[in-house]
């Protein structure tokens, strides 16, 4: 029994297609691969079963499944999941918060990043002391946006600081409660 990992996705710009040549879909060593072959009917599970066996042993994977779900392709087998397996991927992009993607563009690379993604990397690149410059390089937007969105930042951890505070400091007593505390009834 063979297993395979899938390691994490290999972070590329918009536009990169240089995974593709680890793709083992477009190896000569399993060549000729048919292309047909990933583009089965809904019936034709033997050509599922052969295209995704070929999915499984390759090395971008991941990549390819990023790929397909952030170009909106929905036809035929990526990454080793059915048009079916994508669809729900589809939906919940917008939403995909990957901390190795969030890591890899504080770290200064170009990365294809979801709104929540973009988000959690204003987060950190504030917790990390990262200028509004560098901010903006990392982002691609201006310094003034960059700017805004560390003031934002900052209200909101303000703001969470405030709520924390006043969740663990009790408010104080009025006589009438310190009264029934101490003998059990009103004053």
């Amino acid at each position: 029994m063979t297993t395979t990992t899938i390691s994490p996705a290999h972070h590329r710009s918009l536009g990169d297609h240089t995974w593709q040549d680890q793709a083992v879909c477009q190896s000569t060593e399993y060549n000729p691969v048919d292309p047909e072959i990933f583009f089965p009917g809904p019936d034709e599970t033997v050509k599922i079963t052969a295209a995704k066996s070929l999915c499984g042993q390759c090395p971008v994977r991941r990549t390819c499944l990023d790929a397909a779900l952030e170009n909106g392709d929905t036809d035929g087998i990526r990454g080793g999941m059915t048009e079916e397996e994508r669809e729900p991927l589809h939906e919940k992009l917008a939403s995909r918060l990957d901390y190795s993607r969030v890591n890899a563009t504080v770290a200064g690379r170009d990365v294809h990043l979801s709104k929540a993604e973009r988000r959690a990397v204003v987060r950190a690149a504030y917790r990390h002391g990262i200028t509004e410059q560098r901010l903006a390089w990392l982002l691609k937007i201006s310094e003034e946006h960059a700017q805004k969105l560390y003031r934002e930042i900052r209200r909101a951890i303000r703001n969470r600081d405030l709520e924390q505070t006043t969740k663990t400091t009790p408010p104080p007593e009025t006589d009438g409660e310190r009264l029934r505390d101490a003998f059990g009834t009103a004053a």
